[in-house]
């Protein structure tokens, strides 16, 4: 998958500087709970979900609290991508985009988010349905591009989040 970041690279932090940290409710919280516990509970899966998408977020509340716990463990334990992802997507009320969120702020803030706009802003195509091996591709740019940049890789999604908002038509 080749991208072509459409943000002058020299930009990139003056973008993330712009993005609204308003609109971005802290997870953080749920972090060190999701390390002690080793899963989620349906009541975090439902914030989780909510911060990425607010028309799908009360699907996951349909979740029994055994699943959710089995697949959020598994997926936490995982060490093959394919599975990690794979696994969140069964979760009702989960896609590609929020897995993300959830990797992003359970397992390893490496994991990027995955969102139209930064897929936009990097240039790619947005495939008709994600797939496993999309978002491993996706989750390497963004990983090489942050560490080629000196940002997080929250910052980059910041940064190409923004990017598209100020400048993608039709969005």
């Amino acid at each position: 998958m080749r991208h072509k970041l459409r943000i002058p690279s020299r930009e990139l932090r003056s973008y993330q500087q712009r993005y609204d940290y308003t609109a971005d409710p802290k997870l953080e919280h749920i972090r060190p709970l999701a390390k002690t516990q080793g899963y989620l509970t349906v009541a975090q899966l439902h914030e989780l979900a909510r911060w990425k998408s607010k028309r799908r977020a009360e699907l996951a509340k349909q979740n029994a609290k055994e699943f959710v716990r089995e697949i959020t463990s598994f997926a936490f334990s995982a060490t093959c991508e394919q599975s990690r992802i794979g696994s969140l997507v069964l979760l009702c009320g989960v896609q590609f985009p929020t897995a993300s969120v959830i990797l992003h702020f359970c397992v390893d803030d490496t994991y990027p988010i995955l969102d139209f706009r930064a897929i936009w802003s990097l240039g790619l195509e947005k495939p008709p349905t994600y797939s496993p091996e999309y978002w491993i591709e996706y989750t390497n740019i963004c990983r090489s591009l942050a560490t080629k940049h000196g940002l997080t890789v929250r910052e980059l999604d910041m940064a190409l989040w923004q990017f598209s908002k100020e400048h993608q038509r039709g969005a």
